[in-house]
C-alpha cells in the first residue's frame, strides 16, 4: 500500500521554556506510537520532532491513507457452554457474539479448537483498517492528553462559550498527508495548512505549507524559524564558540546544558551577541556574577583560558537586526543593576564575621520536630567531634589525609578546625547574598571565612560540607571537610529517620537517598577506616530524647543504597548480595571483596563450594547455635578426618590473608577445600544417631562455615 509523509503541528502561544524539549519529544513519540499501533505507518517509518517557543510538531516519513485489514481470532467459550445438546447457540454465546459485533448467523462459522482440556469455540473475523483521518484523530487526542504539562491553563475559545484545558492557548492546527489536508481537529481548531513564522522577521505571514516534507524548509526560508530543537541548539553552540573565539585570549562560554536547553526554548532564530560589563564588578566572587547572569538574564558568561570570569558575556537574541548595537546596549544596561546588587550584598555581608552570625541561626527553623538551625549546628558539632577523634585514632603518619605541605597534622589542631567549620558551616544562610541566591550556600561561606582570616581548611570545609551534592559531584578536599560533611549528612539521616520521616517510594523531600550515597562515597572513595555502625552510634546521642533508636533501619537503608550503586557500576546481583549480606562495617572494603568474589566465581571449584556452603548453612540453621569446637577423638570417618586436617592447614593461611586485606588470595586458598568437602558430604552422615558424633560433626561444619564466609556469604553464589 502506498504511503506519504505526514506533518502535524500545533501552533500555540509561548510554551514554558524549561519544559519545551520534553513536550516536543512526548508529543512526537505518543502520536507516532499511536499511528503505528493502528497499522498506519510504513515498515521503515520514523518520526522527527519539532519544537519552538510557539509550536509542537512531528513529521512521519511513511504513513498510509488506510491501514491494512487484519484477520482476528476471538476465543469465545467451551463448546459445552456455548452450544446446547442439539447444537443451538446458548444465550451466553449470543451475548458474547453481540459484544463482538456479530449475531446468530455467525454461529455456523465458528471453529472448534481443542486446547488440551476441552473443545473451545473461536470466532474468526476481519477487522477493517482505520482510515487516516480516523486514526490520526485518535492519535492526536492521545498525544495531547498525555503531554507532560507542568501546569494546565483553561481558556475560552473564539465562540465565547466553550473552554479547553492546555499548556498554553492554541491558535492553529496543521495536518498534511503529503500535500493533502487531513480532516482532524483539536482544542477547538480544525486542521489546515497555514502556520506562522517568526513574530518580527518572517518574510511572509501566514505561511501556506505546500506539503509535509516542505515544513522545515519553508519555516526557515519564509518564516525565519529553525523548527528543530536539536538543530537550533547546535546552531547556538556554534555561534557561542565563534563569538568566544572572536574575543580571543582563550575565552570560552561557560558550559551549562540546562541553560543551553532553556535558551534554545526561548528563541526561534538565534543570534549570539557579545556584550560587556564594568570590570570593577570582577571584585565580586565570580560564582555570584555567573549565577546572576545565568539565572536572571539567561546570559552565557565568558571565561578566560584559566577558567576565570571575564567582563564579557554572550547574549542569545531572537532577532538579527543589521545594527545590533541597540540590542547589545539594552542587555548591558539590564545586567548592570543585577551586578550592582551582587556587589552590594557582598560588601554588606563582609561587614559582619561569620562567628557573629551564629546566634541568628537560633531564629531559623530547621524542622518542627528537630528545632532550629542553631540546635542542628550543635548536633553537627558533637557528631563531627566524635568522628574526628575516631578518625585520628585510626590514621597514621603515612596517611595522606593527615598530611599538609608543612608536615603532620596535630590532633588538637585538627579537632579545632573541625569544630570551627561545623560551627560556622550554616552561618552564610543568614547572609544577604545567600538569601538572594540560595544556590551559593557554602560557596559564600568559604569567601566570608577567608575574609575573616580563618584557615583555608575551615573555609574549604564550609564550602565542601554540602558535597557531594549530586551524582558525579566532587568530594570534600581535605580531612576537615570530609568529617564535617559526614557529620552533616549523618545528622540529617539520623534525625529524619528518628522522627519517622524516611523516604517513601516516590517521595524523598529531605534528599535522604542523596545523603546516604554521599556518606557511602566518602567512606569508599576516601578509603576511610570508619565503621558504619560506629558512625551511626556516634550520631544518635547528639539528639537526646528527640528521636528513637533507628540504627538498624538506617543501616539497612544505607546498605540498600550501596547495593544499588554497586549494581549500577556493573557488579552482578549475586556478587553484591554475597558481600553485603555480611554487612561489612568498613564500606571501603566492599569493592575489594567484590573483586575477590568475582575472581573466586571464575574458579572451577566455585560452584561446588557455593552449593556446599548453602547446604552447610541449612544444616546449621536447623541445628540452632553450634560452637565451632571439634574433638579429634570423635572423628570416625576418614572423610571427616581429612576435612578436619584440611581445615587445620588451610584456614589459618586464608585467615592471615583476610586480615591483610588480600581477599582474593584468601578465597583462592579456600578453594583447595573442595575435594575434602565433597568427600565429607558423600561419605559422612552429619545427623548421626549418636548425639556426641552429631554435635562434633556440626562443630566441624561450623568451623568450615566460619572459615569460608569471612569475605562473603558464598552460599549466595549457588544457582
Amino acid at each position: 500500500m502506498n504511503t506519504a509523509p505526514l506533518l502535524v503541528e500545533l501552533f500555540v502561544e509561548e510554551l514554558p521554556p524549561k519544559a519545551l524539549r520534553q513536550l516536543g519529544d512526548a508529543f512526537a513519540d505518543v502520536l507516532f506510537a499511536q499511528l503505528k499501533a493502528q497499522g498506519l505507518t510504513g515498515a521503515a517509518a520514523r518520526s522527527t520532532a519539532y519544537a519552538t517557543p510557539r509550536r509542537l510538531a512531528v513529521h512521519v516519513n511513511e504513513v498510509r491513507a488506510q491501514a491494512q485489514d487484519q484477520a482476528v481470532s476471538h476465543k469465545l467459550m467451551p463448546v459445552s457452554v456455548g452450544l446446547s445438546a442439539d447444537g443451538q447457540a446458548t444465550p451466553a454465546l449470543l451475548k458474547k457474539l453481540a459484544a463482538l459485533g456479530a449475531d446468530a448467523s455467525a454461529v455456523a462459522h465458528l471453529e472448534r479448537v481443542h486446547d488440551g482440556k476441552a473443545e473451545v469455540l473461536h470466532l474468526h473475523s476481519t477487522v477493517h483498517g482505520a482510515a487516516l483521518a480516523e486514526g490520526l484523530q485518535k492519535a492526536l487526542d492521545e498525544a495531547i492528553a498525555r503531554l507532560p504539562i507542568p501546569k494546565v491553563m483553561r481558556y475560552q475559545l473564539e465562540d465565547g462559550w466553550s473552554s479547553v484545558h492546555f499548556v498554553r492557548p492554541a491558535h492553529g492546527l496543521v495536518a498534511l498527508h503529503g500535500a493533502e489536508v487531513v480532516a482532524v481537529s483539536a482544542l477547538g481548531l480544525a486542521a489546515g495548512r497555514l502556520t506562522h513564522g517568526h513574530r518580527f522577521e518572517a518574510a511572509q505571514d501566514p505561511i501556506a505549507l505546500r506539503d509535509a516534507d516542505s515544513y522545515a524548509r519553508q519555516l526557515l526560508d519564509e518564516g525565519a524559524v529553525i523548527a528543530s530543537f536539536a538543530e537550533r541548539r547546535a546552531e547556538i553552540q556554534r555561534q557561542l564558540a565563534a563569538a568566544a573565539q572572536a574575543v580571543g585570549g582563550g575565552a570560552h562560554a561557560i558550559e551549562d546544558a540546562a541553560l543551553l536547553d532553556e535558551v534554545t526554548a526561548l528563541v526561534e532564530r538565534p543570534n549570539v551577541l557579545t556584550c560587556q560589563f564594568d570590570a570593577e564588578y570582577l571584585a565580586v566572587p565570580q560564582e555570584c556574577l555567573i549565577l546572576t547572569m545565568k539565572a536572571n538574564q539567561k546570559y552565557f558568561p565568558l571565561l578566560d583560558g584559566a577558567g576565570k570570569l571575564t567582563h564579557r558575556f554572550l547574549v542569545v537574541s531572537n532577532i538579527r537586526p543589521q545594527d545590533a548595537s541597540a540590542v547589545i546596549e539594552g542587555n548591558e544596561r539590564v545586567v548592570r543593576p543585577r551586578l550592582a546588587d551582587a556587589k552590594f550584598f557582598f560588601d554588606q555581608d563582609r561587614r559582619k564575621t561569620l562567628a557573629s552570625r551564629v546566634p541568628q541561626l537560633a531564629k531559623v527553623v530547621y524542622h518542627h520536630q528537630l528545632g532550629t538551625q542553631g540546635e542542628r549546628v550543635e548536633r553537627v558539632r558533637a557528631i563531627a567531634k566524635a568522628i574526628g577523634s575516631q578518625l585520628f585514632a585510626h590514621l597514621t603518619r603515612a596517611n595522606a589525609l593527615l598530611q599538609t605541605p608543612e608536615g603532620e597534622i596535630a590532633e588538637d589542631w585538627l579537632l579545632t578546625c573541625i569544630d570551627n567549620a561545623a560551627l560556622l558551616a550554616k552561618t552564610d544562610l543568614v547572609t544577604d547574598m545567600v538569601g538572594e541566591f540560595p544556590e551559593l550556600q557554602g560557596v559564600m561561606g568559604a569567601y566570608y571565612a577567608i575574609n575573616d582570616g580563618l584557615p583555608d581548611e575551615v573555609a574549604h570545609a564550609i564550602e565542601d560540607h554540602y558535597k557531594p551534592r549530586f551524582a558525579g559531584d566532587g568530594l570534600p578536599r581535605e580531612t576537615v571537610g570530609v568529617v564535617v560533611a559526614l557529620a552533616d549528612k549523618l545528622e540529617t539521616l539520623v534525625g529524619m529517620f528518628g522522627t519517622g520521616n524516611p523516604p517513601t517510594g516516590d517521595r524523598d523531600p529531605f534528599a535522604l537517598r542523596r545523603h546516604a550515597l554521599g556518606v557511602i562515597r566518602m567512606l569508599v572513595e576516601k578509603n576511610l577506616p570508619l565503621s558504619l555502625p560506629e558512625l551511626l552510634a556516634h550520631a544518635q546521642p547528639a539528639f537526646g530524647a528527640k528521636i528513637t533508636d533507628i540504627s538498624e533501619m538506617l543501616s539497612g537503608f544505607i546498605y540498600e543504597r550501596l547495593a544499588g550503586s554497586l549494581r549500577e557500576q556493573g557488579y552482578g546481583a549475586q556478587e553484591v548480595d554475597a558481600v553485603l549480606s555480611l554487612r561489612p562495617a568498613l564500606l571501603a572494603q566492599v569493592a575489594p571483596r567484590l573483586d575477590a568474589v568475582r575472581a573466586f566465581a571464575a574458579l572451577p571449584e566455585a560452584p561446588a563450594l557455593a552449593a556446599a556452603n548453602k547446604r552447610v548453612a541449612n544444616l546449621l540453621k536447623k541445628a540452632g547455635g553450634v560452637e565451632p569446637t571439634v574433638n579429634p577423638a570423635l572423628l570416625v570417618e576418614a572423610a571427616e578426618k581429612d576435612l578436619y586436617g584440611a581445615l587445620q592447614a588451610i584456614a589459618p593461611q586464608a585467615g592471615a590473608q583476610f586480615e591483610r586485606g588480600d581477599y582474593t588470595a584468601s578465597l583462592q586458598t579456600l578453594a583447595a577445600l573442595r575435594a575434602p568437602v565433597d568427600a565429607f558430604f558423600e561419605h559422612v552422615m552429619v545427623n548421626a544417631e549418636e548425639a556426641d558424633l552429631r554435635a562434633n560433626r556440626l562443630g566441624l561444619l561450623q568451623g568450615l562455615h566460619d572459615a569460608m564466609n569471612r569475605v562473603a556469604d558464598l552460599s549466595r553464589l549457588a544457582a
